[in-house]
């Protein structure tokens, strides 16, 4: 069960600030999440152990009540275990923070609990497989509930348990800020490192905030459309209902202009010591300049997200600040790369690229900051196959036709601007037939379309980096401080 509830008036954001530490807290930084990754293999170990042991005295005959006790699968069960074992399996536990066994085990317990329920078929989306084991090449994280967590008075430090002061890159005053006058407060922190070999702490905080509208949020169109796209010179485009193209967002490509270096990169590791001997199919310990070359390709991934993610903020502020309504479509992203083989690897490319997903859940928190209405479209709205002119719909539209030609009136259009101007139609008919004043996001309503009109069903149903201080929310209804609460291997077995 949830800690507590979001109060009213308040919402979860992210304040993501870069670290700048020396060698001796990255050294402990590393500890701390070997910890981590320690607390979370041995106890998989220990309830995978119980599970075999449990399903072989089934085939022997044995009666349930006779088994093996079952190990309990949640938080506080794998933390009382964690800490019968841990001065035989981890004597050094004492030269790191209790939060970083903590983080490990939730982990787990998340892992476990997700396994649960799909296997089950309580949870939506893809199967989730078992937890599998951390390896030493995982993503080092560590996240800290108690203890002194807190952002220092003079805006370029922070506090963090058993760590001590760490000096940021940048000056941490928008969350000072808020601290100091009392409509924030720190949940948590986490502690992670990014592909480049950068540290960063993410606080979890509890904010007031007020709905904000600038001064110049009137001065946009008060109803458009935004219809995404993994093209190079529209990856969003922003039209009006009455047929006007407001923006053509071009694409970064970040990830494609990028595969050049990176191709080098990999060729030249693939030269050198690597971890892997394939003459002998073993496993052995990897050169120094394999791992400095993996770094390279490290930062090189770093650089390319970057880049995406400084293009998706800056376009969805623009939207959210200057417009009253913004109608998006509910993409299923992931379903969008998960077939087609090597046949379709250059859209699936595109597609990762493009980061599609990021955009409706960008606009979803910005919309509630300024004041605007986020309207999202059904999956199965039919944007692109139905003509802006006349209102008929195609019943075969491939991508490859970038030109929209209706059969019926003889409109000749831009396939994206047509898909833009049939979404904001929708919003201004969502704003019509809507008598509150609220803000925030909104699915359409059906009797607009949100069934799709015969749409066809062709795809299956199914993060913030920077030193300044970039946000990003979560919406108000969600609960926090949720761990890992989930049945016995008993239970689900």
């Amino acid at each position: 069960m949830a800690r507590f509830e979001i109060p009213d008036g308040w919402t979860a954001q992210a304040y993501t600030f870069t670290l700048d530490p020396t060698p001796a807290q990255v050294r402990a930084f590393r500890s701390h999440a070997g910890g981590a990754r320690k607390a979370h293999n041995t106890m998989l170990a220990a309830v995978k152990a119980v599970m075999n042991q449990r399903q072989a005295e089934r085939t022997y005959g044995i009666a349930d009540d006779e088994l093996t006790p079952a190990l309990g699968w949640s938080l506080p069960a794998l933390r009382k275990q964690w800490n019968a074992r841990k001065d035989v399996v981890a004597p050094w536990w004492a030269e790191n923070s209790k939060e970083a066994y903590n983080s490990g085990l939730d982990a787990l317990a998340r892992g476990l609990d997700s396994w649960s329920k799909s296997r089950k078929g309580k949870r939506a989306g893809k199967t989730i497989g078992f937890p599998r084991f951390k390896t030493a090449r995982s993503r080092r994280s560590v996240r800290f509930t108690t203890g002194t967590i807190r952002v220092e008075t003079d805006r370029h430090h922070l506090t963090l348990p058993r760590l001590g002061r760490l000096h940021t890159c940048e000056s941490t005053r928008k969350l000072a800020r808020r601290i100091a006058a009392g409509t924030a407060r720190i949940l948590s922190a986490t502690l992670s490192e990014d592909s480049a070999g950068r540290w960063h702490v993410a606080f979890q905080v509890l904010v007031h905030r007020a709905v904000e509208e600038p001064a110049h949020v009137g001065l946009g169109e008060p109803v458009v459309g935004v219809d995404v796209g993994v093209k190079a010179d529209s990856l969003m485009v922003v039209a009006t209902p009455d047929g006007r193209e407001l923006d053509r967002v071009p694409a970064p490509k970040s990830l494609t202009a990028a595969q050049d270096r990176l191709r080098a990169l990999q060729r030249r590791a693939a030269r050198q010591h690597g971890p892997y001997d394939p003459s002998t199919k073993t496993k052995r310990r990897p050169s120094k300049r394999w791992i400095r070359q993996q770094r390279r390709i490290g930062r090189t991934h770093a650089h390319a997200a970057a880049v995406r993610r400084d293009v998706l903020h800056k376009a969805t502020t623009a939207l959210a600040q200057r417009h009253q309504v913004i109608t998006v479509e509910t993409l299923n992203a992931s379903g969008m790369r998960s077939a087609g083989g090597s046949r379709k690897k250059g859209l699936n490319l595109a597609l990762a690229d493009a980061a599609l997903a990021k955009i409706r859940r960008m606009l979803s928190y910005k919309s509630c900051w300024y004041g605007s209405t986020l309207v999202e479209a059904d999956r199965y709205y039919p944007s692109s196959k139905t003509c802006s002119g006349c209102g008929r719909r195609k019943p075969n539209l491939t991508l490859a036709d970038r030109t929209y030609v209706c059969e019926h009136c003889g409109l000749t259009i831009d396939r994206d601007r047509n898909a833009a101007i049939n979404l904001a139609r929708l919003g201004e008919t969502q704003r019509t037939g809507d008598t509150g004043t609220g803000t925030g996001s909104s699915p359409a309503a059906t009797d607009s379309g949100g069934d799709g009109r015969g749409a066809t069903r062709e795809s299956a149903t199914t993060e913030v980096v920077n030193a300044a201080g970039d946000e990003a929310s979560t919406r108000r209804q969600q609960s926090l401080g949720e761990t890992g609460t989930v049945s016995s291997e008993g239970e689900a077995a």
